[in-house]
């Protein structure tokens, strides 16, 4: 009850922002988000911020608020359906509250080798439709933004599949995620991202998995012995905004923050790879970590026991989307 009353008091006091704020005002929009401003979306959002400053002339101000300034994870989507923030660009994982199921496709291991096929989805018809599903919820979707693929730290080696046995792994909460620990027989433990240092520094959890810029910005790799440089799944993130908000704003402003979102997308995935092996070397040079290339044979191991996790979610989710998302992708259960 606190923080729906805290929500509707925000909310009230935004309430018609574009229809009530004087001409000289700028429109406000709160863009929240919960990682660190040095990340991939961090820096995004920053250059958003920017963008939309200069095309729209001052017109509107982007308030940029990191690591879970305004609220949680947990928190965000109701402070945005509430009108109490404008933006956020959360993990995709997020939207199954919401009813919008499909979106978790994008935590399935393996369903993606590289950027050119996640990008022929987030960026085709695929990735469309998917954001079109939110618009009924209130939400609506403006673009996608790579953080990059995912690798598994613990403070133990993690080679074969084998060595996952029994260790306790920080996720975010994701059923898909949940599913994916239990199939390498570890324990998955549900943790809000700001708390995760602390956990692995006290041992709460043994490791977890992470896009290396997270790792390194985070400081986990001081707090964990070792990387193992699975690639296993994609981290990304739907930049949205409240739907009435986005709908009420002036037609020309709409087109310019469309302009300003979309040059944001580019720059933000341009920068997520560099990122990623910008961190990795600055992990490498740190010495506190020991760094595992897997072999291929070792990848293709760790692939077929994870394929599990498809066969049992993809038709929870949507097993025809799933088939357009391997036909994009090339992917071939047939060959695992």
């Amino acid at each position: 009850m606190k923080l729906y009353a805290t929500l509707l008091t925000l909310a009230l006091g935004w309430g018609g922002a574009v229809g009530l704020t004087h001409a000289a005002e700028p429109i406000i929009i709160k863009f929240s988000h919960v990682v660190a401003n040095d990340t991939p979306k961090g820096k995004a959002s920053l250059y958003f911020a920017k963008l939309a400053a200069e095309k729209t002339h001052g017109r509107v101000k982007v308030e940029v608020y990191p690591n879970s300034t305004l609220y949680k994870d947990k928190e965000e989507l109701e402070a945005l359906q509430m009108g109490a923030v404008q933006m956020l660009a959360p993990s995709l994982a997020k939207f199954r509250p919401l009813g919008v199921k499909e979106f978790e496709a994008f935590d399935l291991p393996f369903i993606f080798d590289d950027y050119a096929e996640l990008h022929r989805v987030t960026q085709g018809p695929i990735g469309q439709s998917l954001l079109t599903k939110l618009e009924a919820k209130g939400v609506k979707g403006l673009g996608y933004w790579d953080n990059g693929f995912k690798s598994f730290s613990a403070n133990s080696p993690l080679r074969g599949v084998a060595d996952y046995k029994g260790l306790k792994m920080r996720i975010q909460s994701s059923k898909v995620l949940d599913a994916q620990m239990r199939a390498l027989v570890a324990i998955p433990q549900v943790m809000a991202f700001s708390e995760v240092y602390q956990a692995l520094q006290t041992g709460v959890v043994d490791g977890t998995e992470n896009p290396i810029s997270n790792l390194y910005t985070q400081k986990m790799h001081e707090v964990q012995k070792h990387l193992s440089l699975t690639n296993h799944g994609y981290l990304g993130y739907a930049v949205i905004t409240n739907k009435k908000f986005w709908d009420e704003l002036p037609a020309d402003v709409r087109g310019q923050l469309d302009a300003a979102m979309k040059e944001a997308t580019v720059y933000a995935n341009k920068i997520a790879k560099q990122e990623n092996d910008d961190a990795l070397e600055m992990v490498r040079k740190s010495g506190k970590t020991q760094i595992y290339s897997l072999t291929a044979a070792e990848r293709l191991a760790l692939k077929r026991a994870l394929f599990s996790v498809h066969k049992e979610f993809a038709p929870k989710i949507d097993e025809a989307l799933i088939q357009l998302i391997y036909k994009e992708t090339n992917f071939d259960p047939a060959k695992l």
